[in-house]
């Protein structure tokens, strides 16, 4: 069994990759469920296999100790902590391949809070891994792609599992522009000219130090582009995370 956590931004498609892959994972012949560890989500387009709406409902937490939306969804992040050992029973007793866990919509909910990496270490002792989506869309722009840079490596210092970077939703930008963001990772000179030409003053002069910074990490910020609509990337995406986790062999019991 290996897990797997989908990060993101709000709004980058956590849910629907965690929906497209998990179906893609099945017509391959292995088994998938999904976990949703967002008590404030509304719709899904999946069925979760775990859903933590079962035990932490928001507006239960609202009416019991006068919070607000925000207040609320910070309590139940911390409330999760104490339902991972159970979690955890739940996914053992469904011998899964392969565990889907799509991560509360804040990002900040579920990376940045003590309960996050807690949570993450006590729901199961297999192997790990995260997927951080970078928003194909939010990323076009280098000021946000250098961003996102700094917060996935933000992501990976807080959990330290082996991470994979997919460039989501890439079906909504023209393939030319998709290939430029792709080609940022490997080629720091090239964004730096990019965020030279498009940004300025004190903007321009943060990115490129921050750019810098991060390249000088040594960290691998390799993109795989992935589209939760059309099912593009998803066998890069699964080989990359083989790759990792089990050194190439399928997820198979």
């Amino acid at each position: 069994m290996v897990v797997v956590f989908i990060l993101g931004t709000a709004g980058s498609g956590k849910s629907l990759l965690t929906a497209t892959y998990s179906e893609w994972l099945k017509n391959n012949r292995q088994k998938a469920i999904t976990v949703n560890l967002d008590p404030g989500v509304v719709n899904l387009p999946y069925g979760p296999d775990i859903d933590i709406r079962n035990s932490i409902e928001l507006n239960q937490i609202m009416d019991e100790y006068n919070l607000g939306p925000n207040g609320a969804l910070i309590l139940a992040a911390d409330l999760i902590a104490e339902e991972a050992e159970r979690i955890g029973r739940e996914i053992e007793e469904l011998q899964a391949d392969v565990v889907l866990v799509d991560t509360p919509g804040q990002m900040e909910l579920f990376a940045f809070r003590a309960s996050g990496p807690y949570i993450a270490n006590e729901l199961t002792k297999e192997q790990k891994a995260i997927l951080y989506l970078f928003d194909s869309v939010f990323s076009f722009n280098p000021l946000n792609y250098v961003s996102n840079m700094f917060l996935s490596a933000a992501v990976y210092n807080r959990f330290f599992f082996p991470q994979l970077h997919v460039l989501s939703k890439c079906d909504l930008l023209p393939p030319e522009e998709a290939k430029r963001i792709l080609e940022w990772p490997a080629d720091p000179d090239a964004l730096e000219a990019v965020i030279e030409d498009k940004l300025n003053g004190t903007r321009m002069l943060l990115s490129r130090d921050m750019m810098r910074a991060i390249y000088g990490l040594g960290l691998e910020f390799e993109l795989i582009p992935v589209s939760g609509k059309t099912n593009e990337g998803l066998i890069s995406l699964s080989s990359a995370l083989e790759r990792i986790l089990t050194g190439g062999e399928k997820f198979t019991l």
